[in-house]
This record gives C-alpha cells, sequence and structure tokens, in this order.
C-alpha cells in the first residue's frame, strides 16, 4: 500500500509499505479521508518524535477486514476511527482527565512503524483496545466520509467549550478564525452563546460573519478592547478561547475578558515561549487560565451527534483536498495558507 512517512523533520516520503497485519482483535481500516490536523503539521516540522512514523488520526473510511476474535464489525461497514482510547481505570481517567491517561497516549492506530495515528496511509490498524471500547463509529448512510473525518475534530472543540462551561447567554472571545477558531464560533453559537472573532486575514474575518460570529474584528486593532466593551454593556467577554499560540493574543485576551471571566488556551504554544503577567491581574479580577488539549472520551457520543445530525455546518470548513501524494503540497499551504485556506482534507 502507498503511505506518507516522515523520515525526519520536514521528510516526507511517498513510499510502497506492507499493509498491517492484524492480531485476532484487531480491524483494519482503507482511508477514504483524512483531515490534516495542526498537530500533524507541528509534528512533521518540528524534532518531536523519532522517525519513521507515519501520521494523520482524523479519519474515516471502510472496513477492509476484521480479526477472527472481533465481533460486531463487519467488512464494508463505514467508519469513523477515534485515535485513542483511555483506560477508564487510572486516576487520570477516574478524574476525567483522559487526555493524561497513559493507555489513551501510547496505544493508537497505525500503519506501520511506531504507531502514530496512520491516517496518511491506504490502510489503517485499529488495535483491540480501541476496538472494543468504541473506537470505532458507524457512518450514517446520509453522511459522506469527508463529514465524518470531523468527528475527532469537533470532539477536540467540544472538550475546551464544556471546560469553560460556556451557556447560552455568554459572550465569548475566539482569538483566530482558521478551521479551529470556526469551528468554535459554531460550537458557540450551537450552545446558545455569542461569538465574536479576531483574525489578521479579512476574508477570516468575512468568514467568522458568515459561519455565526455576532462580530469579528482585525486582531490588530488598537481599539478592540473599546469595542468589546462597548458589545459587552461594559463587561468584557465571559470566556476567552486562543485558538492562536500568540502571547499577543493572550495579552489582548486579558484586555478584553471581563472580572470572574475565564481564558483557555487551546492553541500550543513553542516550548522556548514564556508569557510574563503579573499575578496581581489574575487575583484581582479573579481571572481563570486553563488549558484544554485533545478530546474527550465522555464527550464522543455527544461529538457524532453533533456532526451527523449536522447541528453545525463542518463541510463550510472545507477549503481545499489533497490526493494523499501531496501531502507535502498540503502542509505547505497550510503553513503559508491562502485568504481562502481552512480546512485541508487529504485522500488516499
Amino acid at each position: 500500500m502507498k503511505a506518507q512517512v516522515f523520515r525526519g523533520v520536514n521528510q516526507l516520503f511517498y513510499e510502497d509499505i506492507p499493509v498491517p497485519e492484524l492480531a485476532a482483535d484487531e480491524v483494519l481500516v482503507q482511508v477514504r479521508v483524512v483531515g490534516l490536523c495542526q498537530s500533524d503539521i507541528k509534528k512533521i516540522r518540528y524534532p518531536l518524535y523519532e522517525p519513521p512514523r507515519i501520521f494523520g488520526h482524523e479519519t474515516a473510511g471502510t472496513i477492509a477486514a476484521v480479526g477472527a476474535e472481533v465481533t460486531g464489525w463487519n467488512v464494508g461497514q463505514r467508519v469513523a476511527v477515534m485515535h485513542h482510547i483511555p483506560c477508564m481505570r487510572c486516576s487520570y481517567c477516574l478524574n476525567e482527565n483522559f487526555s493524561m491517561c497513559d493507555v489513551y497516549k501510547n496505544i493508537s492506530t497505525t500503519a506501520g512503524f511506531n504507531p502514530s495515528g496512520g491516517g496518511f496511509s491506504e490502510y489503517v490498524k485499529v488495535p483491540g483496545h480501541i476496538v472494543k471500547n468504541g473506537g470505532l463509529i458507524p457512518i450514517p448512510d446520509n453522511i459522506s466520509f469527508e463529514e465524518a473525518s470531523f468527528v475527532e475534530p469537533t470532539n477536540c472543540c467540544l472538550k475546551a467549550v464544556k471546560k469553560a462551561q460556556i451557556a447560552p447567554g455568554q459572550t465569548v472571545l475566539i482569538t483566530g478564525a482558521g478551521p479551529i477558531g470556526l469551528m468554535f464560533i459554531m460550537l458557540v453559537k450551537h450552545f446558545g452563546a455569542k461569538a465574536i472573532a479576531t483574525d489578521l486575514l479579512p476574508s477570516r474575518i468575512e468568514k467568522a460573519l458568515s459561519v455565526g460570529a455576532e462580530a469579528a474584528f482585525d486582531a490588530r486593532d488598537s481599539d478592540l478592547p473599546a469595542k468589546i466593551q462597548a458589545l459587552t454593556g461594559g463587561l468584557g467577554v465571559d470566556v476567552t478561547l486562543l485558538a492562536v499560540p500568540s502571547d499577543k493574543a493572550f495579552y489582548q485576551a486579558l484586555d478584553c475578558t471581563r472580572k470572574g471571566g475565564k481564558i483557555l488556551f487551546f492553541a500550543e504554544f513553542p516550548d522556548e515561549l514564556e508569557i510574563p503577567i503579573n499575578p496581581n491581574i489574575l487575583y484581582r479580577r479573579e481571572i481563570d487560565l486553563m488549558g484544554s488539549y485533545s478530546s474527550s472520551y465522555r464527550l464522543q457520543n455527544l461529538s457524532a451527534d453533533i456532526v451527523f445530525n449536522r447541528r453545525i455546518d463542518v463541510k463550510a470548513l472545507i477549503s481545499d483536498r489533497y490526493p494523499l501524494q501531496d501531502l507535502s503540497k498540503a502542509v505547505d499551504q497550510a503553513i503559508t495558507p491562502t485568504p481562502e485556506t481552512y480546512k485541508i482534507l487529504i485522500y488516499p
């Protein structure tokens, strides 16, 4: 089969490799579409993981083979694939910190080499732990593979929305109107809150408005805090979701978030970046800082419901489609987006 093999920083090779062999409790999925995620780009561009590996984890496809002990799944079924499932028994899981679980971190779908998602290939193997514990999600007949590939990123964004306790009637500032920021806008609106977005690109500011933002501004606007105050009765927003790894965006969030509000870090910042802050700002204004990483097992069914019942329009996020052999071109476009670049999908 063909796969894009990571063999070092910025080194992707379109190679012929063996189709993964199945153990008795495993399932083989033919990949029909896989989303290109910012975390994939980070792993390709920085020395974070030892090669060789095959990345890609926002996967939807068709079951191509099942192990002898597998029950409940059949060749030909259309499925969305979750690349991690927690153990549900460790201290992290018992406190619902599922993404901190060692099993969650270390058991993954694979197309070969060190398991790393494996979606950038023609076939991906789903380990028995994931098969048995809800990692395969049937795709309804009326839902495309493209739409189904959004279940995992929807879960990640939904986890952040739930963690920040975003509620009807609140106002939420979303910094960055790329594919993740746009999904946040949709989810915030779905749950009855109002979204305000910022970005540097005029096209993304317009896109934010088109998917449901109440207002959208240039992130460089020096009057942004005053405009936010005017939109919120002088209070500021209830929650800010940082969807870009920018220290300027964080300081802007401090200026725009009300007393008693929350600031949630969703984007991953460069490790070398440090952000100095006067702790009295948090103390006197009672600002909560929090982070949200990856998905939540508890939200898996709700994420599938939101996508499969089209409660948000994930198709509006898709801007580009590349064949698997052009993955490097897709990564380059994501790094230096055109004004119309949003979510990029890859097709083996």
